[in-house]
């Protein structure tokens, strides 16, 4: 039948370690970028790197410290995911759980064995694990000695880590994500790459140059993942949404057209191996344009990726006339509100159509395959007395961006491996830092100021997700 999806196509769910992990100070595990970041106002501010947090400040919560505890409670997690009959399981390292301070010359063993156990959990139950081998986190120590990614030796210290996970871990991970929505450096780079403004750099120059060290280290990586075990395949991945024009006039599309352009600069290098004739020109106009070294240009030219994941959760809405400016909120760009599209609780503007145009766009850009390693819906779930969540919003949400992915691989013929639904377990927000804001299958008791059992329940989406992915995406009711 043509209207179901491929066999091999992998089903599941997708976390983050400082999301979900906690336990930040043991096993030997530094403090990270992920871990300072307060709950409340200032988060933006420390996030965007114009507020300066390299430590806990007895002022602040700081909701990454326990997260959901998933570090003591994996083996529970795990065993829920697998009911629901995940194939795959997309999760993140904590850098500073293997190299706690970033630039030693040996891991932690401690921290190593950690993620074997959980790879091996997986495996128990037949579940793929997908690996984001940086989804934010940088030891602090990095931040503090080398200013973040705008320092080149922080390559070297990625491929050590690299060297060390793809050896030791060769068997039971194949699957490999380099860097987590790296185009958020224009946006959040104290949170993306550990860049912190400073008053006598060009912070624009700075981001820069950090996004050309990010570029060249995921290179490195896909060579010696390629090197290490031939099995192992290795994306990039962006935060990803279409952009419209508010009009049909052409200075509105054109402003569209950049912005998409904007996030397709980073998979532009990554997957065909060079930077784009429009970036070099805008980098050069601007005075951006990073140092290079001459074996990058080579590194990046063959050393291209397997894949290209992305994140949907929204479009986006653009005018070229600074007087239309009602904006809602979106995956961290704010964006102008679209009167054709509903909104989340967090004013996130829901787009299954959307989401279709975003596959066939990178598809037809790039012709690689897809994976689509986070989409889902964040909202407020209320228990009733017997202990039900009923969402079906989130069942609503997740079934209409199904089809569309189906659409696109059936009528399109858009090439996509796998869907994980984001924060499959309820985890921290990485936005607000909030727990009420949940997307999970699973519900964990745990409020936005830390208190709870951390107990987990099954909402209805749990046994909605189960029988889709029985039913190989036919069964979407």
């Amino acid at each position: 039948m043509d209207d179901i999806f491929p066999s091999n196509f992998l089903w599941g769910g997708a976390t983050a370690a400082n999301q979900c992990e906690g336990g930040y100070n043991e096993g030997g595990r530094g403090i990270a970028n992920v871990d300072v970041i307060p709950f409340g106002e200032k988060r933006f501010s420390v996030m965007n790197g114009t507020m300066k947090m390299l430590d806990f400040d007895n002022k602040y919560y700081y909701p990454a410290k326990e997260a959901i505890d998933m570090y003591h409670r994996y083996k529970e997690d795990i065993a829920l995911f697998a009911e629901m009959g995940f194939k795959v399981y997309r999760m993140s390292i904590a850098w500073s759980r293997i190299f706690p301070k970033g630039d030693e010359k040996e891991p932690n063993e401690a921290g190593l064995q950690f993620y074997e156990n959980v790879f091996k959990e997986c495996k128990k139950y037949g579940i793929e694990p997908l690996v984001t081998i940086t989804h934010f986190d940088c030891p602090i120590h990095l931040i503090k000695e080398y200013g973040g990614w705008k320092n080149r030796k922080l390559i070297d210290f990625y491929q050590r880590l690299c060297k060390v996970l793809f050896t030791r871990y060769k068997g039971l991970v194949n699957y490999w994500i380099t860097f987590n929505e790296i185009n958020m450096i224009l946006h959040l780079p104290f949170l993306a790459a550990g860049l912190l403004k400073e008053e006598d750099e060009d912070f624009e120059k700075v981001k820069y140059q950090a996004i050309h060290h990010e570029l060249v280290a995921s290179a490195i990586a896909t060579k010696i993942a390629h090197e290490t075990d031939k099995n192992n395949k290795v994306g990039c991945m962006i935060a990803a949404g279409v952009t419209y024009p508010y009009t049909c006039n052409p200075k509105d599309f054109w402003e569209a057209y950049k912005n998409d352009r904007e996030g397709y600069f980073f998979v532009d290098v990554q997957a065909r191996g060079y930077y784009p004739n429009y970036a070099l020109k805008e980098m050069k106009r601007k005075g951006l344009m990073p140092d290079m070294e001459k074996e990058d240009i080579k590194l990046l030219k063959e050393n291209t990726v397997d894949f290209i994941a992305l994140s949907y959760y929204n479009s986006q809405l653009i005018s070229s006339d600074p007087n239309i400016s009602k904006l809602t909120e979106g995956n961290i760009f704010p964006t102008l509100r679209n009167p054709y599209l509903q909104i989340s609780e967090w004013g996130w503007q829901i787009d299954p159509l959307g989401f279709r145009i975003t596959l066939n766009s990178l598809y037809d850009r790039y012709q690689k395959p897809l994976f689509v390693v986070e989409n889902g819906l964040g909202a407020k779930d209320i228990i009733d007395e017997n202990g039900n969540i009923n969402d079906d919003y989130r069942i609503n949400y997740l079934k209409e961006h199904i089809k569309a992915m189906k659409d696109a691989i059936n009528e399109d013929g858009v090439e996509i491996i796998g869907y994980t639904v984001w924060g499959c377990i309820d985890l921290v927000s990485a936005s607000t830092g909030e727990m009420k804001k949940r997307y999970g299958f699973i519900y964990v008791d745990k409020d936005n100021e830390g208190n709870g059992t951390l107990k987990r329940y099954k909402k209805k989406s749990f046994y909605w997700y189960k029988k889709v992915i029985e039913t190989n995406g036919e069964d979407l009711e």
